[in-house]
């Protein structure tokens, strides 16, 4: 079983603030850094520090050439991502003093994708491998629907949610990885209880897992349901949580973890991530858990 991830590769601009920006207001911020992000790029590094060999797909600027080094230090197949001309996607990050986020993404690069290109990847792979995918890159309901053809078991996080997603055959999905507000995009729902007994009656064939911030997570599947909590930690940057337990998530279920045993170990990697700066560099490596 191989695995693709197909996704967004961005510069990340932190910016430390005292509080979110209202409308009409500017601040100075108290610090800046740059890190190497993206959902796609920080779930693959996730994968990557739990054990799992993973191929990397999406579209990178001509400014991309750190991406490359970050994967290759981070023993990610590059073999897939394309470089093209024009620059490759960032974000823009506010960090509060309670470790709260805002972030706006540029697409750049990220929004090149072809159905060439796709094609020509997913020639790679076959029946029974797995396809992660965010909706940070262009062209997903074709990746949807090619990787179904093929036999792949696709996994979505469907994040950020917009109008593109609407386009998707979502029934083609085996496991949702959202959170509350996804959830309630979604489904119309807010209550958690609510949301994974909507998404039952819509997906009836797929696996949820519901990421509830401070209140932990929860999966859903085969009729059953495992809650994990959050595990107490010096919170100082969320924003590479959901990506690290997708990534360990997604590396236990390819090992054979039993649910409890992975949704436990994966929580754990998000709460050392969200004590550190960064969103790739906050990832913990897999020894770091065993401690």
């Amino acid at each position: 079983m191989k695995v693709l991830n197909y996704g967004s590769l961005n510069y990340d601009y932190v910016y430390e603030v005292e509080h979110i920006n209202q409308p009409g207001e500017t601040q100075s911020c108290r610090s800046r850094n740059v890190f190497c992000g993206g959902k796609g790029l920080n779930q693959s590094i996730a994968l990557a520090k739990a054990g799992v060999p993973v191929y990397q797909g999406g579209t990178i600027g001509e400014d991309g050439e750190l991406f490359l080094k970050v994967c290759r230090e981070n023993h990610i197949d590059t073999t897939y991502l394309n470089q093209i001309e024009g620059p490759s996607g960032h974000a823009i990050i506010q960090l509060d003093q309670n470790a709260e986020n805002c972030i706006i993404i540029y697409g750049g690069a990220n929004q090149s994708q072809t159905k060439e290109k796709i094609d020509e990847t997913l020639e790679g792979f076959e029946k029974g491998d797995l396809l992660l995918l965010q909706n940070e890159v262009n062209c997903l309901d074709y990746l949807i629907d090619q990787a179904y053809e093929k036999g792949m078991i696709t996994i979505l996080n469907p994040s950020p949610w917009d109008d593109k997603l609407e386009a998707c055959d979502l029934r083609k999905v085996k496991i949702f990885l959202i959170n509350e507000i996804e959830g309630g995009q979604i489904t119309g729902k807010e209550d958690p209880e609510e949301i994974l007994d909507e998404m039952e009656k819509k997906f009836p064939e797929a696996q949820v897992v519901l990421t509830l911030g401070g209140k932990g997570a929860c999966y859903q599947g085969s009729g059953n349901r495992i809650y994990q909590g959050a595990i107490p930690t010096n919170v100082v940057d969320t924003t590479a949580a959901g990506d690290t337990f997708t990534g360990y998530f997604i590396a236990g279920m390819t090992e054979g973890l039993g649910m409890e045993e992975n949704m436990h170990r994966a929580a754990k990697a998000a709460s050392i991530a969200v004590s550190r700066m960064g969103a790739s560099d906050s990832i913990p490596e897999l020894s770091e858990l065993q401690g």
